[in-house]
């Protein structure tokens, strides 16, 4: 793993969001509508989903034709350099439809089966998060890190829900359990941007069961560079600093989460 070669990934990822990012905000139609639908009927797909995934694809084809690439809209190939692109072109899509700001651009390179490079653009927010394993968690250029560990009494925690009924009810429980131990809970409705969130220091904690590789692999990189520990049983994504995850993870799981 080559110094240029993370330069060149981080070039390229950095342009695809930025790119994808400027598309779906200044090209978001007014009459915006519902494309598809995937997992539930509440569960959507939008016509900028698709618009942006293609945009990405294409740049990343044109700048590296050997790679993989992992899409959340469908887009599927192994590549044969040993980089493969995990791309979620619009985390929060439901926030984008209903005009909320919490919705972002994931781009991830993964070299043999590693995330080595991450960015998520946040353009509501005017925010482009950026890491590179090894090399720290940056906020528009800046350094970032995680907030230290604090009681558990006062972890601000963030989630996220499935959109299958059965999966949501089980989560509500736990959601339930937990809310009376923590200062407060937080459902931002994008994976992407909470994991960044966690990097920042805006949240303690974050956890969610059912997360794909493209909602995880560039925000949990991005956490992991600014000190945080990402992880947890199979199916379940955790991430917060130490101290606070260990805490996290033995309440989730005693919860059965």
């Amino acid at each position: 793993m080559s110094d240029d070669l993370l330069d060149e990934l981080l070039d390229v990822a950095l342009e695809a969001a930025g790119r994808a990012g400027t598309l779906l905000r200044d090209g978001r139609p007014a009459d915006l509508g519902v494309a598809a639908t995937k997992s539930s009927p509440v569960d959507v797909v939008t016509e900028m989903d698709l618009a942006s995934e293609k945009l990405i694809l294409e740049l990343i084809n044109a700048r590296r034709p050997t790679d993989g690439y992992l899409g959340e809209e469908g887009a599927d190939h192994p590549g044969t350099s040993g980089v493969r692109w995990v791309v979620d072109p619009l985390d929060g899509t439901v926030n984008y439809l209903y005009g909320l700001p919490s919705w972002g651009v994931s781009v991830a390179a993964e070299l043999d089966g590693e995330a080595v490079v991450g960015v998520v653009a946040v353009p509501a927010r005017g925010e482009l998060f950026h890491a590179v394993l090894g090399r720290g968690a940056y906020l528009d250029g800046a350094p970032i890190r995680c907030r230290p560990a604090p009681p558990w009494g006062q972890a601000l925690v963030g989630t996220g829900f499935n959109y299958v009924q059965s999966a949501r009810v089980r989560q509500a429980e736990v959601l339930l359990a937990l809310m009376p131990e923590v200062r407060d809970i937080r459902r931002a409705g994008a994976a992407a941007v909470d994991l960044c969130d966690v990097a920042a220091g805006r949240l303690d904690a974050f956890y969610e069961r059912g997360l794909q590789p493209w909602d995880r692999a560039a925000g949990a990189l991005i956490a992991a560079e600014a000190g945080a520990h990402t992880g947890g049983p199979e199916g379940m994504t955790c991430t917060a600093p130490p101290g606070t995850y260990e805490h996290l993870l033995t309440r989730l799981q005693a919860l059965n989460a």
